[in-house]
């Protein structure tokens, strides 16, 4: 309270000089904040010459946080113009320098940790040499767990900048490390079955999967869970550990689809009928330019209550589920047309009752 007043005081006694140095403080921070856009831009441009486009300098990693860099540097530079004039207190030029400090820690962080994504040429020709047979979700949990690491390190380096003791922070950790493990044993195990996920490689993203009674697509996979989008058009986060534990059904690793049909026929058809009526559906599947030959099974199945079973099972190649019902309907189509022409009647699900008198 002390220090507040004193620095009040000081004000208060300012001269027409220190004025004139406030105002070239604030024209000074003015125009950093003008031309913050363009210092950044240049900045960008000075590490990446051969960039040309404009936009792609604006997007990158370290535009936004040069941006603001400038803009703090320019604040900065204009509380060091007036230090010596209005001879501020030391707790004071104290604390500009240590939030001068952090701010530059925390976007430089911010700057890396953006750069760290799967469209930076660096990080893929560093994937190439390594491994060039990582896939895409598995860089970027990868790369997730570095930005991770580097915005703790930040973290770590801004807790020191401001005086704090890391080994008692460190020790108040130990001490409070059962509470934190009972606390934290959820996130543990989404975090291991994250790792046992991009292990496995049971799915990757943009791909067709049923999970714990929710299916579709895989638009992104986490530390904590998996994003799905249902056929719903509604998003599903499953935990890790869920899927890591359950039964999961790749629908996009099909090399083919089966297509299967129980066809049953009157009792009262003509066994000459359902041996052309065979004949003649298989003679069909096998025209079909979507299904492949060497799986087509048509077959008298069986013999049930209500009629003759006759088994149709072929695969195609249409894995897109709509080609793959387009194809289906063209099928059961000729089917139908073959069933009227040879004039032979699907049974009904009937039963006789007989009545004594």
């Amino acid at each position: 309270m002390e220090n507040i007043r004193n620095f009040v005081e000081t004000i208060k006694g300012i001269q027409m000089s220190q004025i004139i140095d406030i105002g070239i403080a604030i024209l000074i921070y003015i125009l950093f904040r003008c031309l913050s856009q363009s210092l950044a831009y240049f900045t960008v441009k000075f590490f990446k010459p051969k960039t040309k486009n404009k936009k792609s300098i604006k997007n990158n990693a370290f535009y936004t946080p040069l941006k603001v860099f400038y803009v703090v540097l320019g604040a900065y530079i204009s509380l060091l113009f007036i230090r010596q004039p209005l001879q501020t207190p030391v707790w004071l030029n104290t604390a500009v320098d240590q939030i001068f400090k952090i701010a530059v820690i925390i976007l430089s962080a911010n700057g890396i940790a953006n750069s760290l994504t799967t469209n930076n040429s660096l990080v893929n020709k560093l994937k190439d040499r390594m491994n060039p047979d990582v896939e895409d979700s598995m860089l970027k949990f990868i790369l997730k767990a570095i930005r991770a690491v580097i915005y703790i390190i930040a973290g770590f380096m801004i807790i020191t900048d401001l005086g704090f003791n890391l080994n008692g922070l460190i020790a108040g950790l130990g001490i409070g490390s059962v509470v934190i493990t009972l606390a934290a044993q959820d996130t543990a195990k989404n975090l291991f079955g994250g790792l046992v996920i991009f292990l496995d490689k049971p799915f990757v993203v943009g791909d067709w999967i049923e999970v714990e009674n929710y299916e579709g697509t895989v638009e992104d996979i986490t530390f904590r869970s998996t994003r799905v989008r249902t056929f719903e058009n509604s998003v599903v986060n499953i935990p890790n550990a869920v899927i890591a534990n359950d039964s999961i059904i790749n629908w996009s690793r099909m090399e083919k689809r089966r297509n299967k049909v129980n066809l049953c026929l009157d009792l009262d058809t003509p066994l000459e009928k359902v041996q052309i009526v065979q004949k003649r559906i298989k003679e069909l599947l096998v025209q079909h330019d979507d299904v492949i030959d060497e799986t087509i099974i048509v077959r008298f199945d069986n013999i049930t209550d209500n009629g003759i079973n006759l088994l149709v099972c072929s695969y195609t190649n249409s894995l897109d589920y709509s080609s793959f019902l387009e194809e289906k309907e063209k099928i059961n189509f000729k089917i139908m047309q073959i069933l009227r022409e040879e004039n032979v009647e699907l049974a009904y699900d009937t039963k006789t009752v007989f009545v004594r008198n």
